[in-house]
């Protein structure tokens, strides 16, 4: 099984797709999933679900990315990427591999307790192919009662499992800010409203809302990436723009941020003489585990391998299945310093030792056990 889990990575990797156009990717777990004697359905337009059917219809759910980044790849690797700026440096191919093994195990199950259902899902880097395949019907379509995820972790060392019950990922959003100034000759500001100083104002307020509005032990994250303005450069800008994203663990914490975001563009306005526009653009919920599944997983694994971590402010939209169903995210640790797979992700030589996909195959199957799903 590992090497043929190791020859999936190896033929996804090879093609990165981004979104929801995954086409090749699509062919190619469809073709694997019915040559294991699957009749797999589509949803939101290249995402695939498989199932094998129980005594017991209600299902259990297991989850896999498939996308890829547009980010060009520095590995001298004899299956680089195809795809010049596209690359594979958050482990998705490694995520569909362990699934694709696992639907191949159960496949050769005479019975099962209950249904399993294997969900392979587009865009999960953006905007969120979670939340089309739940609005067109996935978890209802298949009663899928439950549901598991896995990600691939350099932060942790290869064998180890990083577990967490409640918040694990912070919950995103994105900002946009667009000042509107008056122009002016940059030797005579004074006739002017210089909408870029507005502008820096804004940035510079922002950084404050954390640490003046925000309780200290609630982790919470406002980070200014993208400023733009101006058409010269001795003319005083008539317009700027700036554009970030914001983490948090609650709704309560995004509102606060919200308003005294908004509370900062008035206070820019009145001391600038500026016109300010906001907008926010809210993306994935947290990831918020399961009490009890988490008491599942944690009896399960390894004493010696189990990393109990804190919450990282990291994103990922298999929050939004936990947002109508009990869901369970784990780490699986990828670190390896002597073979320097060292690299975090999203990194252009992000890359991973293959024998790791043997251990989310072994996690899939302990947990369906200890969920009496199969025995063995």
């Amino acid at each position: 099984m590992i090497e043929k889990m190791l020859k999936y990575r190896r033929d996804l990797h090879h093609i990165p797709e981004l979104g929801f156009d995954l086409e090749l990717t699509y062919a190619y777990v469809k073709e694997k999933l019915e040559s294991f004697g699957y009749e797999p359905k589509t949803y939101a337009k290249t995402g695939l679900v498989a199932v094998k059917e129980g005594i017991n219809k209600d299902a259990v759910g297991f989850r896999a990315d498939m996308d890829a980044l547009p980010i060009k790849e520095d590995l001298n690797i004899e299956f680089k990427s195809r795809f010049d700026g596209r690359m594979h440096a958050c482990a998705h191919d490694g995520h569909t591999s362990m699934l694709l093994g696992f639907a191949e195990y159960v496949s050769k199950l005479e019975m099962l307790n209950q249904s399993i259902v294997f969900i392979f899902q587009p865009a999960e880097e953006g905007p969120g192919g979670a939340k089309v395949m739940i609005n067109e019907g996935v978890l209802k379509d298949y009663h899928v009662k439950s549901i598991f995820g896995l990600h691939i972790f350099p932060g942790l060392d290869e064998g180890k499992f990083g577990i967490i019950s409640g918040p694990m990922l912070a919950g995103n959003a994105e900002f946009d800010f667009t000042v509107h100034g008056y122009a002016s000759h940059g030797a005579q500001p004074q006739q002017g409203k210089d909408a870029v100083l507005a502008a820096s104002g804004l940035v510079v307020g922002f950084s404050q809302i954390i640490s003046k509005f925000i309780d200290p032990i609630e982790p919470a994250v406002i980070s200014t990436g993208m400023i733009h303005g101006g058409d010269a450069k001795n003319v005083i800008a008539n317009h700027a723009h700036i554009s970030g994203t914001m983490r948090s663990f609650n709704k309560v914490t995004f509102d606060i941020l919200k308003e005294k975001m908004l509370d900062t563009a008035k206070a820019v306005e009145i001391q600038y003489g500026v016109e300010v526009k906001g907008k926010f653009i809210d993306l994935y919920p947290p990831v918020n585990n399961d009490h009890h599944l988490y008491n599942i997983v944690k009896n399960m694994i390894d004493k010696d391998a189990i990393v109990h971590i804190k919450p990282y402010t990291f994103s990922e939209d298999f929050a939004f299945y936990q947002k109508h169903i009990p869901g369970m995210f784990t780490f699986i640790g990828s670190r390896n310093t002597k073979k320097g797979y060292i690299y975090p992700l999203h990194n252009e030589r992000f890359n991973f030792d293959e024998k790791i996909l043997m251990n989310g195959l072994n996690y899939y199957i302990e947990v369906s056990k200890a969920l009496g799903l199969f025995k063995v």
